[in-house]
């Protein structure tokens, strides 16, 4: 009986039979192609929305940099996420509140760490900087997230806990708003955003090139204490 089976199993393509679970999620893991596979950078643009998971660069468990450049009225005025991904059971965004650049990261819709700046946005260009240095030691871990403004530090906080695997089967990464579901408790969707966003790109780093560089950061905090 076993012997038939895998013989008609291969023959209408059964075969690999995979009962992994959570692994089956991740590409690389599960042995299946990724069209993000080894991409260390995406740019996107204002007005992409839907963006699912296997379609959008993969951040989890490094460090990484959301880098957008925009364009507004400046100050209280200015309102709207920037960029988002996934919704209130998980995911996160980048926006701007009463013109304050803001990071919301949504723990399972158990918890929202929030790192927000206490500067409204300048009139006119502005770039803002917000970079994820990963603790490491295993998948989920936390981080140290730091907000920047044109070049300089305006706000940062701890980020305890991630998702390893997987934000929503259903909700993507939309850039100028966020539909679906809210990542952050303190907007309403579709938060759309009242500037102009030239364009948004989230870059990945090595876990060699996040060590060295906090390393830097660290000694240099250090020195300034």
């Amino acid at each position: 009986m076993q012997a038939a089976f895998l013989v008609e199993a291969e023959k209408n393509r059964v075969l690999p039979i995979d009962d992994r679970g959570i692994e089956r999620l991740i590409p690389q893991v599960a042995g299946r192609p990724d069209l993000m596979n080894g991409r260390q950078s995406l740019t996107v643009y204002q007005g992409m929305h839907g963006m699912s998971e296997n379609v959008f660069i993969n951040a989890k468990n490094m460090s990484h940099t959301i880098t957008a450049e925009v364009e507004t009225p400046g100050g209280a005025a200015v309102n709207g996420a920037i960029i988002a991904q996934a919704g209130r059971f998980g995911g996160w965004s980048l926006y701007v509140k009463d013109g304050k650049p803001t990071y919301t990261y949504n723990y399972l819709g158990l918890s929202e760490y929030t790192i927000s700046s206490p500067q409204a946005l300048p009139a006119g260009k502005a770039t803002i900087r917000f970079e994820f240095a990963y603790d490491g030691g295993g998948r989920g871990k936390g981080g140290m997230g730091k907000i920047f403004v044109n070049g300089t530090e305006v706000a940062k906080g701890r980020i305890e806990n991630t998702e390893a695997n997987l934000f929503s089967a259903d909700e993507g990464t939309d850039v100028g708003f966020d539909e679906g579901t809210a990542v952050s408790s303190s907007y309403s969707i579709p938060f759309r955003f009242n500037g102009k966003i030239r364009k948004v790109t989230v870059d990945l780093k090595s876990g060699t090139t996040a060590r060295a560089e906090r390393g830097q950061r660290d000694a240099m905090e250090k020195l300034s204490d």
